[in-house]
């Protein structure tokens, strides 16, 4: 596992160097595209002079709160889903329909309906995440080991017993899986929502970034995307490897 990480990290300040070095060699503006000491030093510069933070708090919390509504809802909908197949039936194809709008053709009818600010980026990042989320409960609730389900019939548990000792216990790993999607996708709901309607936040700043034509200024904020958003990541695999109930036979194999 160490070997594997190393050879990434390797691979990765490899991309690096040969990105700084044509830069050099090529002697390419950094209004086209500046090298990485360049990007590095304007993301310093940024988070010495704290002009990032409040855009990083502002992105931070509407990915957090769109991540809570959204899990919340893709959670209860894929519990309630997965318990009533007639329910699935009925409702299932109006949740697919929600998820093939094109979101960013949503932005401006959530900006009418909800102004501009944080509320409409919520909506957007809730409306995005919960999907992963209800699809991977409701289907590990229909995946649970027939036997399993005869004990606890004939130990005449309660629906209520056997959803919650048996059928989410079992189907951990699926939530989990579909949240680690929910909190990449939770991102990418709020960057795209400060690019419509917002004033402040990361994704707000690109864009005032691209009209002042500051493109290391750009590139670090797509770093600090990408750093902030693989630590999200990093957080829920680390969450699913506490509460996993197989903790070793996931962890051998990777």
């Amino acid at each position: 596992m160490r070997h594997t990480r190393l050879l990434s990290v390797m691979l990765g300040l490899l991309c690096l160097g040969l990105w700084e070095l044509a830069v050099q060699q090529l002697a390419t503006s950094a209004l086209v595209l500046p090298a990485p000491t360049v990007i590095a030093s304007s993301l310093w510069r940024g988070l010495g002079n704290g002009y990032l933070w409040p855009h990083v708090l502002q992105t931070l919390s509407e990915v957090g709160l769109g991540l809570l509504l959204g899990g919340t809802l893709g959670f209860a909908g894929g519990v309630a889903l997965g318990e009533s197949a007639r329910l699935r039936g009925v409702l299932m194809p109006y949740v697919v329909l929600s998820q093939v709008v094109p979101k960013l053709a949503l932005a401006p009818l959530f900006i009418v309906w909800f102004g501009f600010g944080t509320l409409p980026t919520v909506v957007m990042t809730a409306l995005i995440c919960f999907f992963p989320l209800l699809e991977n409960t409701a289907t590990c609730m229909q995946q649970v080991d027939a036997q399993r389900l005869e004990l606890f019939r004939m130990l005449r548990a309660t629906p209520w017993q056997t959803l919650w000792r048996l059928k989410i216990p079992a189907g951990l790993p699926h939530i989990m899986a579909g949240l680690r999607v929910a909190v990449v996708l939770a991102w990418v709901g709020a960057v795209v929502g400060e690019f419509i309607g917002g004033s402040k936040g990361l994704g707000a700043l690109i864009i005032a970034a691209q009209g002042s034509m500051d493109t290391p200024l750009m590139f670090a904020v797509l770093v600090l995307i990408t750093v902030l958003g693989l630590l999200s990541y990093s957080g829920v695999q680390a969450l699913e490897r506490r509460f996993s109930p197989f903790p070793s036979s996931t962890s051998s194999k990777v």
